[in-house]
């Protein structure tokens, strides 16, 4: 079961019949303490909310139809932080109230569709609702980057990887090139939980080994709410391949 849901939540939006899912808004950024609200809409029977912090196990946080007398909930999820609304038999809401950095997470609204086959029930995801909190309190991003390898520089090619370590799930990566933007080459992973509860991403920026050779300026840009991290590379403050 649990694997036939981390499929369909991989897929992001999963149509079935005639139901559609749909979550507003994708984004929500709160500082610690607020607020956040996910709308969810064709929750026929009532939603069922789930939580994804990237790299960990998916949890059942509640059920809600407007017709029980109160929502169901996961285990380590209760009111008053989490409740629910409904504006219509369609149309509901999932409130998390005084945010904590660990309530960072993908939150994913589903429902039932038994419109396919008589007797057949499939459940439906939206896209997901991405739950970034901040805090004037959380540290900056810790950033390692490493230059090209020997190796791979004898092959003609160059890649520098890019390591933060941070407190919570999310973070915007950027790369600068001489002080510019870069656009392209770059590939970022998305966040991986380590034994101690923080969270590490990878981002690669693939370059030509012209420019390594040049000596330009590569730099690893890691933004976290208020807080931004940076750390700059080139060949002449390595070690000699």
């Amino acid at each position: 079961m649990l694997g036939t849901l981390c499929t369909l939540i991989t897929a992001l939006t999963c149509v079935s019949g005639a139901v559609v899912v749909i979550q507003d808004p994708p984004v929500v950024t709160v500082r610690k303490g607020e607020t956040a609200t996910i709308d969810c809409n064709s929750a026929i029977d009532g939603p069922r909310w789930y939580k994804q912090v990237p790299g960990g196990v998916t949890q059942f946080v509640m059920n809600y139809f407007h017709a029980f007398s109160a929502p169901q909930y996961g285990s380590g999820f209760s009111s008053p932080k989490f409740t629910a609304t409904y504006k219509s038999e369609t149309d509901y809401s999932l409130i998390i109230t005084n945010v904590e950095e660990e309530d960072s997470a993908v939150y994913y609204c589903a429902t039932w569709d038994d419109s396919a086959k008589e007797h057949v029930h499939t459940v439906v995801f939206g896209q997901g609702t991405k739950v970034i909190v901040t805090s004037s309190s959380l540290p900056p991003p810790v950033l390692t980057v490493f230059p090209p390898s020997s190796a791979e520089l004898q092959a003609n090619k160059a890649t520098l990887v890019c390591l933060s370590s941070q407190s919570v799930p999310f973070a915007d990566v950027t790369w600068l090139s001489g002080g510019s933007p870069v656009s392209g080459g770059i590939s970022t992973s998305t966040a991986v939980q380590q034994p101690d509860q923080t969270f590490q991403i990878s981002s690669c920026l693939s370059i030509q080994t012209s420019d390594w050779s040049k000596d330009t300026v590569y730099t690893c840009k890691v933004s976290l709410g208020s807080q931004t991290s940076e750390e700059n590379i080139n060949k002449s403050k390595c070690p000699t391949e």
